[in-house]
């Protein structure tokens, strides 16, 4: 992996009147690395993004794209960029809208191959508006893909998808990804980013608040899941106060809890039946929600003490 980031944020700040969407963040991103940016909505990652496209100027600190300003033509004809909405000619076939993208680059792919990395062969004879929006989301990203970018932006890049076509898509993203491609994805899907991510950023309020990778972000947290075969009801172990959460999944309990030993003791004193006892650490969704709410709960303290 290079040493010199694609893309890199010091210290930005984007303020939008007495909002501060972006504040004081530090990101960078590598050749061949895929970085996903999660938080709440509102935590400030379209802003984010907006700079490092140059859609935005930050109202302080610094911004690159392969070490150069994000607006200069030099730097973005090497991006490729699928964006929460897109507003294409209705009128034009999937197979104009592909020409025509890839006509914008020095050196695009061929429109078979593009066609076939999207899985959007079927579609090339049809006209864009005459798709289902899961239709449109993947031909966005045949056209995200066609230029041959070096750096890729995917803002919720399988809304719409279904399961297939949200495989699909992650199968083409992991091979862009190992041809040398970088890779900034928000999503609020967190298998996606556990699937897929080199590292997570997580950010709320416009500042970064973990950044590492997927197990980094696991062991910042101490929430734990237990799953076992119980004879216990799930309304009693849920009313234990060292449990935060229980629920029955494919015939067994499965609680998450911050305090594991304390659990696992209290099911074996109480249950002479307890088997198919797992212990695991918190699963990236459980990280997530610990972190956000520890983050939150820090803000609103801060802003009482004001």
């Amino acid at each position: 992996m290079s040493a010199v980031p694609v893309a890199r944020l010091r210290g930005a700040v984007k303020r939008y009147g007495a909002l501060t969407a972006v504040n004081g963040l530090d990101l960078a991103l590598h050749r061949g690395e895929l970085l996903a940016l999660l938080g709440p909505n509102g935590a400030g990652k379209s802003s984010a993004i907006g700079l490092l496209l140059g859609l935005h100027r930050p109202d302080a600190g610094d911004v690159e794209l392969f070490g150069l300003d994000p607006q200069r033509i030099e730097a973005r004809r090497w991006i490729g960029v699928m964006l929460q909405s897109a507003t294409l000619p209705p009128t034009l076939r999937v197979r104009e809208l592909l020409r025509l993208t890839a006509s914008y680059y020095a050196h695009p792919r061929v429109l078979q191959e593009s066609a076939e990395l999207a899985a959007v062969e079927d579609l090339l004879d049809r006209p864009y508006g005459k798709l289902s929006g899961g239709q449109q989301r993947r031909v966005q990203f045949a056209l995200a893909l066609c230029g041959r970018p070096q750096l890729l932006f995917l803002d919720e890049p399988t809304v719409g998808l279904d399961i297939e076509a949200r495989q699909a898509l992650w199968a083409a993203i992991r091979r862009l990804v190992g041809e040398g491609c970088s890779v900034l994805l928000t999503t609020h899907y967190l298998e996606e980013a556990e699937a897929l991510a080199d590292r997570v950023c997580v950010m709320t309020h416009g500042r970064a608040i973990h950044e590492g990778t997927v197990d980094e972000l696991r062991a910042r947290v101490g929430v734990k899941r237990i799953r076992c075969i119980s004879t216990l009801l799930p309304e009693t172990v849920a009313a234990w106060p060292e449990v935060a959460e229980v629920r029955v999944e494919g015939g067994r309990l499965q609680l998450t809890t911050a305090e594991a030993e304390v659990v696992v003791l209290r099911l074996l004193q109480n249950d002479a039946w307890l088997r198919e006892l797992e212990v695991q650490r918190a699963g990236l969704a459980e990280a997530f929600t610990e972190l956000t709410r520890d983050a939150e709960a820090s803000s609103s303290d801060q802003r009482e003490a004001a």
